[in-house]
């Protein structure tokens, strides 16, 4: 323990003890010992002595902004780079932004000093992360009459504040008439206006304009590709990036990991991870989060728990999030679960997020009571308010399980107001367990909410199809076709070998078409010598012919993705593959066939969850 009382007595000079209480100030372990330590400041009488106050201010701030503005209204008359530090400490809260204006308001009017450049740059940080247009022009007001305005800082601070906004066009008009004096930030900050606004030609334009380019600048344009769902397009730049040499952070890999993530790209992805080791990038629990969240969304949930296992960096709860909505896409209930119970015995707080991972995780293992469960505890133990998110959770659990009066009850007790989105999970249950009235109530439902809401409609047409309701499933389909909102046509894509392949529903544009198809060919039929008969109950057509109905379904994304892989791989080999869409009745039943008759192990990323195929057998048992 650090004795504070003698380590103060009898300085040989006020020099000497200023050193000596700076060092002491540094040394502050505790907020207990922080508090001792302001007690020697004012017995001492050093409260007044501005270099000494603005050092415990920078570390007190840190612990509790609150007892560090109560100390900061104790000084008589504080100094400029006191009133900045003050400024500054409430800027980076969005729940203090209010009293750094207050500040910063108290630093003109009532201290008789001069803000400087540094004081307009905190200041425009707290409008920028919590006030509003109103507060930041005019602060911008007061620093054209302090003559800052053209000082760079103040500029890159205005472009910044500007773009949290989204004022892109006002952050695009301070970097222009600053144009003789930008720097480097200045180019970075109107990439991320650009970036934040979703508008990337003209952050591409931007950036491919700069005579020089650090990791922030290439960060931040990689980040903005990930964010508009460009994802090879940010493992390009991210490419790029290494090929001129420019070694990445933390923050970059974060992103290039949530692209291989979403493409299931689990060789770049490994990559990756091996690199941020060598290359001695710091790690934290973002890039944690991010490692364990991409192995686990490229199939590989082993590593995943590997890695969650073998780091101890887990304070934060972005790790734990990420390995529990890890196993609930991967239909691992039970070891969702485990691991939130050691969250709780390493006393880590759960926020939203996890809730969602742990209801969804619920949802797909058939855990009605333990989803129940979770959801009122979610609220007694944590006062965490569900969210539309966690409605909807619970709305698919009941739904997936069959109980759709309670589901439909839930839906009617929400606080706020149901989304199509829920109400199409209770309309998807209506299909899987053919409660046709209800089904077509429902779908009223939809079609007022959203009358051109395609998977409203091709749910319905399904539920027509079942039910031979020809006419109606016709109707609902010319409408589709006559819509200007088209159904996102089914995808699916494999990585080889670094090279992604991608096909769509009868896609014929590949260099392999014709090798393909007969292989596609000779595929259908050794399932069907294994027992495989063709499921149409999804079809919306009111196909007579059995061979077209075969025909169009055999072309569906996912089977020209699968004989893709055989094609391509040596035997034994696992493959993976991902599909835009939940992956259709039929194409889950010859994924099976298809798994046991090649001995593969075939790995599907649906929409919504994992599907695990080995000797016939899917890891979702039906329940998906």
């Amino acid at each position: 323990m650090i004795r504070f009382c003698s380590t103060l007595t009898r300085p040989s000079s006020h020099y000497d003890h200023c050193v000596r209480l700076r060092s002491l100030i540094e040394s502050c372990k505790s907020m207990q010992q922080i508090k001792q330590t302001h007690a020697q400041l004012l017995t001492t009488g050093l409260i007044s002595h501005f270099v000494s106050a603005n050092k415990f201010l920078k570390l007190l701030a840190f612990a509790s902004l609150s007892y560090a503005h109560k100390v900061f209204d104790q000084i008589p008359q504080p100094d400029l780079f006191i009133y900045n530090t003050m400024i500054k400490a409430h800027s980076l809260s969005s729940d203090s932004c209010r009293d750094s204006l207050m500040v910063f308001r108290s630093l003109i009017r009532d201290s008789g000093l001069l803000p400087n450049r540094y004081s307009f740059v905190f200041a425009f940080g707290a409008c920028g992360n919590g006030l509003g247009v109103q507060e930041g022009e005019q602060v911008q007001v007061h620093a054209v009459k302090t003559g800052v305005e053209n000082n760079v800082y103040v500029a890159n601070a205005l472009i910044t504040m500007y773009g949290k906004w989204k004022l892109v066009e006002e952050s695009r008009k301070v970097f222009e008439w600053a144009a003789e004096y930008r720097d480097l930030y200045s180019w970075n900050n109107m990439i991320v206006a650009y970036v934040g606004a979703g508008n990337m030609s003209k952050a591409k334009e931007l950036f491919d304009g700069m005579q020089e380019r650090n990791v922030v600048s290439w960060s931040t344009i990689i980040a903005g590709y990930v964010q508009v769902g460009c994802f090879m397009e940010a493992l390009d730049f991210f490419h790029m990036m290494l090929q001129v040499g420019t070694k990445p952070n933390e923050y970059t890999l974060v992103s290039a990991l949530t692209a291989c993530s979403n493409l299931v790209a689990l060789d770049q992805g490994k990559w990756i991870h091996v690199y941020s080791g060598r290359s001695e990038i710091k790690m934290n629990e973002k890039l944690l989060a991010s490692i364990i969240d991409m192995y686990a969304k490229c199939g590989d949930i082993e590593s995943a728990s590997r890695v969650f296992n073998e780091h101890n960096l887990k304070r934060k709860v972005w790790p734990w999030n990420a390995m529990i909505g890890g196993f609930a896409m991967h239909g691992k209930p039970n070891e969702a679960i485990s691991v939130f119970e050691q969250m709780k015995i390493e006393n880590v707080s759960p926020n939203r997020v996890t809730f969602i991972a742990l209801l969804n995780a619920c949802s797909h293992g058939h855990m009605v009571e333990e989803g129940k469960s979770y959801f009122r505890l979610m609220v007694s133990d944590y006062g965490i308010n569900p969210e539309i998110e966690h409605y909807g959770c619970m709305v698919d659990l009941l739904s997936r399980a069959g109980l759709l009066k309670e589901a439909e009850e839930m839906i009617s007790g929400m606080p706020m107001a149901p989304d199509v989105a829920i109400w199409g999970a209770l309309l998807n249950a209506c299909r899987i367990y053919k409660d046709m009235q209800r089904g077509y109530r429902i779908g009223k439902i939809i079609k007022e909410m959203d009358p051109d809401h395609i998977g409203c409609h091709v749910l319905l047409g399904n539920i027509y199809s079942t039910s031979r309701r020809w006419n109606e499933a016709r109707m609902l389909r010319e409408k589709n076709e006559n819509s200007d909102r088209k159904k996102v046509p089914g995808c699916s894509s494999i990585e080889l070998n670094g090279t992604f392949h991608q096909f769509l529903v009868g896609d014929r544009s590949h260099p392999q078409s014709k090798e393909l198809y007969s292989f596609l060919d000779e595929m259908t039929t050794k399932l069907k010598i294994a027992g495989y008969v063709p499921e149409f109950g999804e079809l919306l057509l009111d196909i007579d012919d059995e061979e077209d109905k075969e025909t169009a379904l055999s072309i569906h994304s996912e089977k020209l993705a699968i004989a893709f892989g055989l094609m391509n791989t040596a035997p034994g080999t696992p493959i993976r593959i991902v599909k835009n869409l939940r992956v259709c009745v039929d194409c889950h039943k010859a994924t099976k066939f298809i798994s046991k008759v090649y001995e593969r192990v075939i790995i599907v990323r649906d929409r919504t969850r994992y599907h695990h195929f080995k000797n016939g057998v899917c890891s979702c048992k039906e329940y998906w």
